[in-house]
């Protein structure tokens, strides 16, 4: 390889990489720091409007989330005999299908949890089930399944995770070679 080539390839690995991995740390952090301090919620799996998107392997989660002239979001906020911020009313003509009603406080938010892309979406979340997730009351959108309710992603994290070293390695390799 000539130099210059080996220099720009160097360059760009490494700023893919260093990207990626700086991604990765983010991501991860975020995740756990929402499962930690995040408003806790139960959250209904609902179909996808669009037939593209019913093929991805996160759900989409409807759950309800403070309103802005409502109250502030916070878990000290809510009484302390409710065990969500929600309604959880059961559809008898249909069997056990869960529909999910907010407070007179609260909006429906709809989001696709973080951290969570397998290729196939797994059976206990088809339309209708109720998850536990936590949301950063900040920013809505902003959601997670809960520890107990989250799915494997540690597959997917050590991909990443390992594309990434690999990139930052193999284009700080070259940049030696190509400056040796």
């Amino acid at each position: 390889m000539e130099t210059p080539t080996t220099l720009v390839g160097g360059a760009v690995l490494t700023v893919f990489g260093s990207a990626l991995l700086l991604w990765c740390a983010v991501e991860l952090r975020l995740r756990h720091r929402l499962r930690r301090y995040g408003v806790p919620a139960t959250a209904q799996v609902v179909a996808d409007p669009d037939p593209a998107a019913a093929m991805d392997g996160s759900p989409l989660l409807s759950y309800p989330v403070a309103s802005p002239g409502g109250r502030t979001g916070l878990a000290a906020d809510f009484p302390a005999d409710l065990p969500a911020d929600l309604a959880v009313v059961a559809d008898a003509g249909a069997g056990t299908v869960h529909e999910l009603r907010p407070l007179a406080a609260h909006r429906l938010v709809l989001a696709r949890p973080r951290g969570n892309t397998p290729l196939r979406r797994p059976a206990r979340l088809i339309p209708g089930a109720a998850v536990q997730v936590a949301y950063d009351p900040r920013r809505p959108d902003r959601v997670v399944l809960a520890a107990h309710e989250e799915l494997p992603s540690l597959p997917a994290d050590l991909f990443w995770a390992l594309l990434a070293t690999s990139a930052l390695a193999g284009g700080l390799t070259l940049l030696a070679l190509a400056l040796r």
